[in-house]
């Protein structure tokens, strides 16, 4: 009992990084319709600022850490939106009246050129960064195994649900939200009402990769080592929760999420950690071919 109630908080610790970067795949699909696959690494571009706005703060003296963290936060993220505006601009705008395969095929190369642009400035190594939120609470003292609950756990599971009732008020609450499922469900029309379809593309994008610079700078913190290609591992996962839980669909994106981390960290625990990639796959199959729209999503309405 204590050993599964300790990987069940490390598959839902896990589930909340996955689900925050599978909205950001699922806000953008569900606005044009097109998987971002660049979006894995705008998240590991945010690893990366976070990890650089650290070590500046320790050469220029900063020691609090409750302010160090409030720094790198609100500079990844807005270092990190402005690298989601420009994929946008650069991979999506200009095509978005093209046939549907070459915005993906742009996008591709934007993830090998975000790629390979951290690898030459940051180089190929393993980047590591001491921890720097220590502690937590413990459980079953007296029994074989104790169950081990860090602060660090606690603060990425609660940033998670904040962010998640957060981002659901926008969206159900707020003109922008108004205006992005005015443009989920028919662009032409919403541009026609007077909403402005492409600012409202580039914000989605823009708090997407937000988003993802949030998850960024918790795995950092949690995991304490980065390298250039986590964006890829972590991107795919994230985009596998997205499909898993309805692509489109917000809650769907970060139950996927938590099930992905679920199903990553029970199979390591109870079986080969080496096929845990491929239980997640193989659950994600499952649901495709027993329930095509996700778990959450809505079959789409072809519009005539």
């Amino acid at each position: 009992m204590e050993y599964f109630l300790q990987q069940l908080i490390n598959g839902v610790t896990l589930g909340s990084i996955y689900g925050l970067i599978a909205i950001g795949y699922t806000m953008v699909y569900g606005i044009i319709g097109m998987i971002n696959f660049a979006h894995g690494d705008i998240f590991m571009v945010g690893t990366f600022i976070s990890l650089i706005v650290f070590m500046g703060l320790v050469a220029l003296g900063i020691t609090s850490v409750p302010l160090a963290l409030l720094i790198v936060l609100i500079i990844s993220m807005i270092v990190t939106a402005s690298y989601g505006w420009t994929v946008e601009r650069l991979a999506y705008r200009p095509l978005r009246g093209s046939f549907r395969l070459a915005p993906l095929i742009t996008a591709i190369g934007m993830s090998i050129v975000l790629q390979n642009y951290i690898q030459v400035t940051q180089g190929a190594r393993n980047r590591p960064l001491q921890p720097v939120i220590t502690g937590g609470f413990q459980f079953f003292e007296d029994s074989e195994f104790v169950v081990n609950l860090s602060n660090m756990q606690i603060l990425i599971i609660v940033t998670t649900v904040v962010l998640m009732i957060a981002f659901s008020l926008l969206i159900s609450k707020t003109p922008l939200g108004r205006s992005q499922r005015a443009c989920e469900q028919d662009s032409k029309m919403a541009s026609l009402l007077g909403i402005n379809v492409d600012r409202t593309i580039s914000l989605t994008f823009v708090m997407g990769a937000a988003l993802a610079s949030v998850a960024g700078f918790m795995y950092l913190l949690y995991y304490g080592v980065i390298d250039f290609y986590i964006g890829f591992v972590v991107g795919i996962k994230a985009f596998t929760a997205a499909v898993l839980g309805g692509i489109g669909s917000l809650p769907g994106a970060m139950l996927g999420g938590l099930l992905i981390g679920l199903i990553e960290t029970f199979w390591s625990a109870y079986f080969t950690i080496e096929y845990k990639d491929v239980a997640a796959f193989y659950m994600l199959a499952l649901v495709l071919i027993f329930l095509p729209s996700g778990l959450l999503g809505r079959s789409e309405v072809e519009k005539v």
